[in-house]
């Protein structure tokens, strides 16, 4: 699969697989050792021999999968390791706490595997550092012209809005548990916003191992348990699916926002049910997607999953070389 000089790299049906390290990178099936790049279910598995991952990624894994017990290899940002003849070191991938790039190292020659990533702000999440390599392997979940994200500041601000228009009216803000609820509870905190935040329970372990990451949200509470009046002209935070839930029929009059990239197409919008789509990303858009690539001057760029054929073109025609690989077992909805 590999050009010349990255023959070592092979892709397998676990997945990208690094031969003289002996170890596979977010593979979507149990192996015997791992490099976990982030804690989202499509990279993060259980089920492999050993896992090394950032400390951050491994309690993440520890929450989601708490009968899970490999060995943990904890690696710190900026540190390096030597695994055979491979030296492998982590660079922040700004997707969601402890979330990282992986770089490896062999004869000469330098790899990078981004693993998810975004380029915009987020409070919770170290920034993404672009890193110079000789070979690239990137997502492309948002590779589309179409997409390019606004400022989520700005997005905030529309739900604030919202919520003082219709003061009444009780707002059920759909975001994934993982990085995006965090990022939200703290956009809305910094805009101002100090009344109760109210969680679904599916948010709360996550939500509280941020707090023990240092991370400060606020008045934050448990929706369950609260009464109609508590609730009236609220904010509460659950997943994206949970407007269609039963449960929700009992909140009242509900406004139904929803913070994800693809609320940028109107037809997901209205799948969601989001009378108030807020266009905030966890993914890198078009433009950051094709800067990134740029920014690490890679010979070579592979692409793991999302529009790798637009991504792939895109690239060929500004002089890199570019292949999809097509990796199995991503999701792109999880946004």
């Amino acid at each position: 699969m590999g050009a010349a000089g990255f023959d070592w790299l092979e892709q397998r049906p676990a997945g990208l697989y690094c031969r003289p390290a002996d170890l596979y990178i977010d593979p979507s099936r149990p192996v015997a050792r791992a490099a976990i790049t982030h804690g989202h279910s499509d990279h993060a598995r259980p089920g492999h021999g050993a896992v090394l991952a950032t400390a951050e990624t491994h309690a993440i894994m520890s929450v989601r999968y708490p009968d899970d017990r490999p060995r943990r290899e904890a690696l710190r940002i900026g540190e390096a390791v030597d695994i055979g003849d491979v030296r492998l070191s982590m660079a922040p991938a700004g997707h969601v706490l402890g979330s990282a790039q992986v770089s490896l190292e062999h004869k000469g020659r330098r790899v990078v595997i981004s693993g998810d990533y975004k380029r915009g702000r987020d409070p919770t999440a170290a920034a993404f550092e672009p890193q110079r390599c000789d070979l690239f392997v990137t997502e492309a979940t948002f590779a589309l012209p179409v997409f390019r994200h606004p400022p989520p500041e700005g997005e905030v601000a529309k739900l604030l809005r919202s919520m003082a228009l219709f003061p009444e009216r009780t707002h059920l803000l759909g975001a994934y548990g993982l990085g995006k609820c965090q990022r939200m509870l703290a956009l809305i905190r910094e805009a101002g916003f100090t009344d109760p935040i109210y969680l679904h329970g599916a948010l709360i372990a996550l939500t509280d191992l941020y707090r023990r990451h240092g991370f400060d949200f606020g008045d934050v509470r448990p929706v369950a348990g609260a009464n109609a009046s508590e609730l009236a002209g609220a904010l509460i935070l659950a997943p994206p699916s949970a407007a269609a839930a039963q449960w929700s029929r009992k909140l009242g009059d509900l406004r139904v926002a929803v913070a994800s990239g693809w609320m940028r197409v109107r037809a997901r919008a209205r799948q969601r049910g989001a009378e108030l789509p807020l266009v905030v990303s966890d993914h890198a858009d078009w433009d950051e997607l094709l800067l990134t690539c740029r920014e690490t001057e890679a010979e070579e760029v592979w692409i793991t999953h999302g529009r790798e054929d637009a991504l792939a073109h895109a690239l060929r025609l500004s002089g890199q070389n570019a292949r999809p690989l097509s990796l199995a077992g991503r999701d792109d909805d999880g946004e």
